[in-house]
């Protein structure tokens, strides 16, 4: 009599416990590489938002105090960009706090020109301001409207929060010659004496990390040096 060639109840069910093991295993493989990447998208968007922004700033703050012409008397009120400024000592620094930096720099004429020696062209008179409770950072220009610059939310939509105020981080710290953090409680006397600035912007991504369940972190910081700021007129 021929034995029948096949599995027993016990193979098969061991095959099945088997393969049932191995799709847990590559289902949670492949979950985890999804989370993860998600994670990494949610990253690279805020470096997408965050570097130029931060790029943006050094490179306009390095401009404060440019007077190309050595005009005197040329840098304005802060608050209102037409009126000349009572504090000429503090020349293209106008302001500036741990939140706030008002810089003035003289870079063009009418029409795109060569530097005029006055200050009511475009982008000759900057301010940064970080809104702590909203989380995000403002760009005013000739003390216009100020405009959504980073971590706001143009169309209800924002790829990061600007935490430094739950961090405990300043947006902006000063230094002088000599390398000596410039407190805040001294300024804006102390403006005069600004030779370097720190830039720390400390943000949080918008959408939460699926991998944490939390949002991610990130801090960029920069030092500018107003060079233009240490000339005397």
């Amino acid at each position: 009599m021929k034995r029948e060639i096949g599995f027993t109840l016990i193979e098969l069910t061991i095959t099945m416990t088997v393969t049932v093991l191995l799709l847990f295993a590559v289902y949670g493989a492949v979950n985890s590489i999804q989370r993860s990447s998600a994670g990494l998208e949610r990253k690279v968007a805020a470096q997408i938002d965050v570097k130029p922004a931060l790029d943006l700033m050094a490179l306009e703050i390095s401009m404060a105090s440019f007077n190309p012409t050595f005009t005197s008397n040329l840098w304005v009120s802060p608050t209102n960009c037409t009126s000349t400024s009572g504090n000429q000592g503090y020349k293209g620094i106008q302001e500036a706090t741990t939140s706030t930096i008002t810089v003035e720099m003289d870079i063009r004429g009418p029409s795109g020109g060569n530097p005029d020696g006055m200050l009511g062209d475009e982008n000759e008179v900057i301010k940064y301001s970080y809104d702590a409770n909203n989380q995000y950072i403002t760009r005013t220009t000739n003390c216009g409207t100020p405009q959504p610059f980073l971590g706001d939310r143009p169309g209800n939509v924002r790829a990061v929060r600007v935490i430094n105020g739950t961090l405990n981080i300043p947006l902006f710290r000063y230094f002088d010659g000599s390398g000596n953090e410039i407190s805040a409680s001294s300024l804006p006397a102390a403006i005069p004496n600004i030779r370097r600035i720190l830039i720390t912007l400390a943000v949080e991504t918008e959408d939460i990390d699926p991998a944490s369940g939390q949002r991610r972190r990130l801090i960029y910081s920069t030092s500018v040096i107003p060079r233009n700021h240490a000339i005397a007129y």
